[in-house]
């Protein structure tokens, strides 16, 4: 039977609109699939690597006898004991000594490498006990800030200064200093063997003030001069506490020339001085 010509259309139509919609759906399945696929050849996102950590630090030698840090204690011992008490904030400054005092008749020990092994010196122009003095201060200074001490450095504006009464000296600063109530304290590398005497703190002598618990703490860490060592020098008349670190040889100097020991070379000398610091405003 022939269908009405409104039926025909109509059929028509919805052929029409079946056939768009197959075509609608064929077109949203093929970018499905290129989707899929496309995903899938994006690289997987890996987590990023963690850096490796650190090694730990090579702890510090600690004090023993003969002491593997230092080496010999003075051979020249004193028999003093501090026993003043300080203040817990205790201001502290410390001194390279030498600083002012190159190209004069006191410019310090040039150290076993340089006179003996005919090594070139650190820096030109000054003793390598200058040198390692003023490591081992910047080394202080900076530790001992970081565990809460009040302590600050001096350096002298010339590394020459031929007037010792010059108000810029060590010595000068270091009287208004110690006057005030401030501890003094000066780095000192001593002379190798034979000329050297080993580790030790020169204290200040008796008529500039009665010798403290710091005192005390450093002698106990490192050895005690006794207090009129060589009749008395110049920096103890001034308030100055000169540390004798070590004798300028080797091991030590070897280590400390050494660039891939220097550093924590530098920084257990500067440990073992902090330590006793902070032992004695406790």
């Amino acid at each position: 039977m022939r269908l009405p010509a409104w039926m025909q259309r109509r059929r028509f139509a919805t052929g029409l609109s079946i056939a768009g919609l197959s075509l609608v759906t064929l077109a949203m399945t093929k970018a499905a699939e290129q989707h899929n696929w496309l995903s899938a050849l994006e690289p997987t996102q890996e987590p990023a690597k963690q850096p490796t950590p650190a090694p730990p630090a090579e702890p510090c030698p600690a004090p023993s006898t003969p002491d593997p840090l230092l080496g010999p204690r003075t051979k020249e011992p004193g028999s003093w004991v501090g026993l003043s008490p300080v203040q817990t904030n205790l201001p502290i400054v410390v001194m390279a000594g030498h600083a002012d005092s190159q190209g004069t008749a006191s410019p310090g020990t040039p150290g076993y490498a340089v006179d003996q092994q005919k090594r070139a010196p650190m820096q030109p122009g000054i003793r390598d006990e200058l040198f390692w003095n003023r490591e081992v201060q910047a080394a202080v200074v900076s530790q001992g800030q970081a565990r809460g001490l009040n302590i600050r450095a001096y350096t002298p504006p010339s590394i020459s200064i031929a007037n010792d009464d010059d108000p810029s000296t060590n010595w000068s600063k270091a009287k208004v200093f110690s006057e005030r109530g401030e501890y003094v304290l000066e780095i000192h590398f001593d002379a190798y063997r034979p000329h050297g005497f080993g580790s030790g703190l020169i204290p200040v002598l008796p008529n500039v003030r009665e010798l403290n618990v710091v005192d005390e703490s450093l002698a106990q860490a490192f050895g005690r001069y006794p207090r009129l060592f060589r009749g008395g020098l110049g920096g103890p008349r001034r308030g100055i506490g000169i540390l004798e670190i070590a004798m300028l040889e080797p091991p030590l100097e070897t280590k400390l020339r050494d660039p891939s020991s220097r550093e924590h070379t530098v920084n257990c000398l500067a440990e073992r001085v902090v330590n006793a610091l902070v032992q004695g405003v406790s």
